[in-house]
């Protein structure tokens, strides 16, 4: 399997090996495979035969050995299995699904160390990097930045391996208590927590600044785990396969196309589900959901992509999608471009600069029609109502950005006349926005025995100025720290 930048489609092509452990390509684009590979009928039976014999962890390796040729697949296999088991995770199916009625069901993606989906693909990553690491002698500083759940998934998944050290940048203030207590609270070696005065734009934005400079980027092993990193997205592929098997389970219709609602800012969750659709899972519709941040709902319905200032990103109850630029979006335009490098290159290395571009309607219409894509905003008082109405009708606590989710869909279903099965993608556990749910609901969240104490951690954080050459320099002085110890 090759892969290609998205800004460069002439380019020598890379193996996954090659791009694994950086995050953006050298012109600046982001990594797609060169072709997806196609499910085809006799191939969707394979994977749910192996998804219902065998699990998850090895519906996992074999989506995996599609776009990975590098790597021998018994350690695609065994690593699956070290990522996917319930050591690490709370239910023995990894990924269960809930019906909520006859139309809407509940895909849980929570049940990992950290309580968020950013789990599924971190424990994964954190497999992928050792092994990768360990085969070329060498070692990797990952710089990444988190609205609230990738942090604490990235550092919980690399915490002690092997050659890799974490340096993550947060926005100052901007996530809930649990979340700060979740990474803050670790006191690992390896482990660098990094407070940005700013938002998560502003974090994304210093991570890929570092990432441009190539010198520093070669002298120090700077390499990603954000969803700009194409094994971020290669894991998530996984569980909108895994929830399809299991609604067409339930439904008893084995060839039903199923609609996944996606609560998302940073367009890498609901990207794995264009993928899947790309590669002829039978998915419906798409549904973004977004918050207040509405750049992405602004597109879907208008066709303008108006990134935002972090002035104009506004702080709201679901704060993982507190975000006006969408890192991955650039991954989405090129398949809807049909691959025009040059065109892509314009957009995003370019016309952002300049606040944005506009696509026509012939485009914004293949985007809906042709790739399936709908999308709709939530906004607090929805978030309020969605989890109140949800507990009320079927005793289930959701989280904040999983309400957006939920509340998203049933408009969704409404305006499109969408009749097929929905599923709702689960973002995180109740616990983690403990402020929000007492909001709705008139009482905090139940605390999961396993995050006991969680909050009675001692805090491990650097405040920093919003400054790429401030980061660096500080990455530069911890790295020279740890290697006298």
């Amino acid at each position: 399997m090759d892969y290609i930048s998205t800004r460069d489609t002439q380019a020598q092509p890379a193996q996954f090996t090659d791009i694994l452990l950086g995050g953006l390509a050298a012109d600046g684009g982001l990594y797609l495979p060169a072709h997806y590979p196609q499910l085809d009928s006799d191939a969707l039976q394979k994977l749910r035969e192996i998804s219902r014999t065998s699990g998850y962890a090895a519906l996992a390796a074999e989506v995996l050995k599609l776009f990975v040729d590098d790597i021998p697949a018994a350690e695609l296999e065994a690593m699956a299995r070290r990522a996917y088991n319930v050591d690490k995770f709370a239910h023995e199916e990894i990924v269960p699904v809930t019906q909520l009625d006859e139309q809407f069901y509940i895909g849980h993606l929570s049940e990992g160390p950290t309580a968020a989906f950013k789990d599924m693909a971190m424990q994964l990553l954190g497999e992928l990097f050792e092994y990768e690491l360990a085969r070329r002698e060498t070692t990797l500083n990952i710089l990444g930045a988190t609205s609230g759940d990738t942090g604490s998934s990235a550092e919980y998944a690399m915490r002690g391996r092997q050659g890799i050290r974490v340096f993550m940048l947060t926005p100052k203030g901007r996530m809930t208590p649990f979340q700060q207590a979740q990474m803050f609270g670790l006191d690992d070696e390896n482990i660098f927590n990094i407070a940005l005065d700013g938002v998560f734009d502003d974090c994304q934005d210093v991570v890929k600044a570092v990432s441009a400079d190539e010198a520093f980027k070669r002298d120090y092993r700077i390499g990603a785990v954000n969803s700009i990193n194409w094994a971020r997205l290669l894991a998530q592929i996984v569980y909108y396969v895994s929830c399809w098997i299991k609604v067409t389970e339930m439904t008893g219709d084995h060839t039903q196309k199923v609609s996944f609602s996606v609560p998302t800012g940073n367009f890498g969750d609901i990207c794995a589900g264009h993928i899947a659709r790309q590669m002829g899972l039978p998915i419906d519709r798409l549904i973004v959901a977004t918050n207040e941040n509405d750049v992405l709902d602004e597109f879907f319905r208008t066709g303008q992509y108006r990134p935002r200032s972090s002035a104009d990103t506004h702080e709201t109850s679901s704060p993982s999608m507190d975000i006006s630029r969408a890192s991955n979006f650039e991954r989405f335009i090129a398949d809807l471009l049909d691959r025009d490098a040059a065109q892509v290159a314009d957009l995003f290395g370019h016309r952002i600069k300049d606040g944005g571009f506009e696509l026509d309607d012939e485009l914004l219409a293949r985007a809906r029609e042709e790739f399936g894509f709908v999308s709709g905003r939530s906004v607090h008082s929805d978030r309020l109502a969605t989890i109140a109405r949800v507990n009320v009708d079927h005793d289930i606590v959701v989280d904040p950005h999983t309400a957006d989710g939920i509340k998203v869909a049933a408009d969704a279903v409404a305006e499109h006349g969408i009749t097929s099965p929905v599923v709702c993608l689960e973002t995180a556990l109740p616990v983690k926005f403990a402020e929000t749910i007492e909001e709705a609901l008139g009482a905090a969240p139940q605390m999961p025995q396993r995050f006991a104490g969680i909050m009675d951690a001692g805090r491990h954080v650097a405040d920093l100025d919003n400054d790429a050459d401030i980061v660096k320099n500080y990455i530069r002085d911890s790295i020279s720290e740890t290697e006298v110890r």
